[in-house]
């Protein structure tokens, strides 16, 4: 499974992630770019260190996962 994260900076500069599973690709970078931005704008999500100011990353993640047969 594919997860794109993407990482913010709140108001106490600690790192807040938000993850959205199975993101489209080829990932579009200024897409992305102007999705964080549109975030931080909004104020679209809260964290306990305050609201989201600045945009730290965005990375792709993948995991796999296989079942041991017991």
């Amino acid at each position: 499974m594919k997860t794109l994260e993407l990482k913010f900076g709140n108001q106490e500069d600690k790192v807040v992630t938000v993850s959205l599973e199975n993101p489209v690709e080829p990932v579009d970078a200024v897409a992305v770019n102007a999705a964080m931005d549109a975030i931080i704008t909004q104020n679209a999500f809260f964290s306990s260190g305050g609201d989201l100011v600045t945009k730290k990353s965005a990375r792709i993640v993948e995991r796999n996962v296989a079942d041991i047969q017991l």
